[in-house]
Formats: structure tokens, sequence, C-alpha cells
């Protein structure tokens, strides 16, 4: 294993000019793919949930995350949707994938039909299901990343997908140009700051888990995969501003009301959690796609009382947030 001296020097090494440049900044809706009553996709719906968070002031998007129930889809359903929804976003904000594939060789498939399409980008996972040690996760990163001119973000969230990739690593992945940006899933934020010691200023960084965000963007994050803004655009964008422009009391005020919602998107359920604050916001539907199942009994009526409450106590907006609405 390489230290962490040898992680310095290597990421020293790297000649930054030779990395592709992305514009990827702001708030990345993980935006959920919406469905009918029969659990069909809904494109409409979808493109009507894509349009309000436009509206909002979202600085991009990216689709079939895990918010987006990439895995429940089936292969020609994901590039249906791509190729709708990019119809809709008309070049208005970048336009990322998530690529979710069970094995190397499909993940490159996938990446190489998403590129055909026109997407600005990828957000790669490691490969489902098998729980891929260091080497074979930073081949099955390298393998995809060659198969495509697209720029790639790389999810790491080993809470969620048991494969866990560490800033030394991410500074042995340095040397691949197309590797620009990094979603930071780990729940331990201290990562931030150990991805800026060790691979400085190679990677965009994004904070991934919501209610880490605050903590994120003071340690240097750059962008925020949000899953809670699918129903809170509004507030969601203000924190954003709010914090990045160094007005730190207002924003640790919102993100005292925000937290008991943005708790749901670090839950086994968060897909269905977040569908039902939007479906209670206006902003779309709960329906998911079995395995997954709506919410009912007692487990319903306590997320409804976090989303009801938090509804009912709705901070005034910032004037420029509030000019969006």
């Amino acid at each position: 294993v390489v230290g962490l001296p040898m992680c310095f020097e290597l990421a020293n090494r790297i000649d930054y000019r030779l990395t592709m440049k992305v514009n990827w900044k702001g708030v990345f809706p993980a935006i959920t793919t919406q469905f009918r009553a029969d659990q069909s996709l809904n494109l409409e719906g979808t493109a009507r949930h894509l349009e309000a968070m436009i509206a909002a002031g979202i600085h991009g998007v990216v689709f079939l995350g895990t918010v987006g129930e990439n895995t429940a889809l089936d292969y020609q359903e994901k590039l249906t949707i791509l190729r709708e929804m990019k119809q809709v976003v008309r070049g208005r904000i970048p336009v990322l994938t998530g690529v979710a594939e069970y094995t190397t060789a499909l993940a490159c498939r996938f990446a190489r039909d998403a590129e055909k399409i026109g997407v600005d980008g990828l957000m790669v996972l490691p490969a489902m299901v098998y729980k891929s040690d260091e080497r074979e996760t930073l081949t099955h990163y390298r393998t995809v990343a060659h198969a495509t001119g697209l720029p790639i973000m790389v999810y790491n969230n080993p809470v969620s997908y048991s494969v866990d990739i560490s800033p030394e690593a991410f500074a042995r992945l340095a040397d691949e140009p197309t590797l620009v940006a990094i979603k930071e899933s780990s729940e331990d934020v201290r990562r931030m700051t150990d991805l800026r010691n060790i691979v400085g200023g190679r990677y965009v960084l994004f904070g991934g888990v919501d209610d880490l965000v605050l903590e994120s963007i003071l340690l240097g994050a750059e962008g925020w995969i949000s899953g809670l803004v699918n129903a809170f655009p509004d507030e969601n964008r203000a924190l954003w501003d709010l914090a990045t422009s160094g007005q730190w009391e207002a924003a640790r005020e919102l993100y005292r009301w925000y937290t008991p919602l943005l708790h749901l998107d670090t839950k086994v359920k968060l897909v269905q959690y977040i569908k039902l604050a939007m479906q209670e916001t206006g902003l779309g539907s709960e329906m998911v796609r079995a395995p997954r199942l709506t919410l009912e009994g007692a487990e319903r009526e306590e997320i409804l009382g976090i989303i009801r409450r938090a509804i009912a106590t709705r901070p005034p907006l910032p004037v420029a947030a509030a000019h969006r609405a």
C-alpha cells in the first residue's frame, strides 16, 4: 500500500493542465425518476419536475443516481430518460448521468451509449453487488474512463455500496485526465480536508451527504449533489448561496430548520422519503418501483410528521431566492 508521503509525491507529479476542465459547481439534484401508478415511466412528470428544479436555480443535474432508482430501471429505459430529458434541458445546465452497472463491461457500454446521446458527463459508481478491493475498484474506474471521452465524477459512497475509495487512492487515479470530480459520501467530513491535503485542487469536490453539506462547504466543497432539493429547491439553493457567500449565521439558521429533512437523505428508504416530501410540496409523486414500496402505517406517519412540520415552519427566503421562487 502506498504511504502518505508517496501519495503527496505522486499527486505533485501530475500535470494538472492535462486534466479535462468542467464547469461543475453548485447545487446538482440527484433527480428522481417519476413513475405512474402502474410503475411505468412517467416522462412528462419527470420533465415537469426537472423544469421546476431549473426554475429554482439549480446549477446542474444528475439523472439515474440512487435517488433516480437507477438499478430499478432496465437498460433501454435509462437511455430513454437521458434522451428525453436532454431535450428538456436544452443546454441550460450540465447534464450528468449515473453509471451503476453490475460489471465493468456493462458500465463501459452504458457510458458509450450515454455519450452518443450527448450528456455532458458521468457519475460513475463502483460495480454493483460485488464488493471490490482497491486494485479492482481502481481498475474499474480506469477502464470506464478509457471507454469514453466524457468527464467523470467518481462517486464514493462506502456506506451504501461497501467500497471505499480513499484519498490516497484518488492520488493514484490522478493521472486519468477524464476523472475530474469526486462525490464524497463517506459520511466522514474529514475526508474533504484529507482530499485537499493529498490531491490539492486536482478534482472538483462535491459533498454528497445532505446533512453534512454546511460542514462540507466550510471545508472546501465546490458542489453539492443533493436529494432533498427535489422537494425543497428554493431553500436548498438559498442555503448554498448563503454559505458560499460567507453569510454563516444566516446559513446556520436555515440549516437548523432544514436538517431534520436532510437526515432523511441518509436512510435506507431515502428514495421513498424524498418522493413523499416531493408529493407533499406539490413537486411530484411518491410512486416508486418495486422492490421499493410506498410507505404505510406508523412509518409513513412519522415521515409525514417531519415533512409537514418543516413545511409549516418554513423560514422566509433571502431576497434572491424569493425572486427565483
